[in-house]
């Protein structure tokens, strides 16, 4: 059993996939944007994040840079809508070139999140 930190700031999304996470057996904790994740891991920290890319406050990508000029070791999956103006292609794209270990375009399965997990965590 993993502790997971899911990052959205889609109420709903979030619930959702909380509940997508638990029913494969972690623990999970949420957090509504990026600013909120840095404080949540600083209390617990997680041993795998998904994030959001486009949020308010300190989006996905400002998370993953943060974590990275932290040098944090903790392995992410980023997922992305491609809401506004910028394509989803760009959005997964660079938060590959930043060294997330997955990335999911919304919407997605049970099956391609279970996957990314395991992968992520392997």
């Amino acid at each position: 059993m993993s502790k997971i930190l899911i990052v959205d700031d889609d109420e709903l999304f979030r619930a959702m996939l909380v509940e997508m996470v638990q029913r494969e057996g972690h623990l999970v904790s949420t957090a509504a944007n990026g600013n909120a994740a840095l404080t949540a891991i600083e209390q617990s920290r997680p041993d795998l994040i998904i994030t959001d890319i486009l949020m308010p406050e300190k989006d996905g990508i400002e998370l993953i840079m943060e974590l990275a000029r932290r040098e944090s070791r903790i392995p992410i999956i980023a997922v992305s809508g491609g809401r506004r103006s910028i394509s989803l292609e760009f959005n997964l794209e660079s938060a590959k070139l930043m060294g997330v270990r997955a990335t999911l375009p919304k919407p997605f399965s049970r099956e391609q999140l279970r996957s990314a997990i395991t992968d992520a965590l392997g």
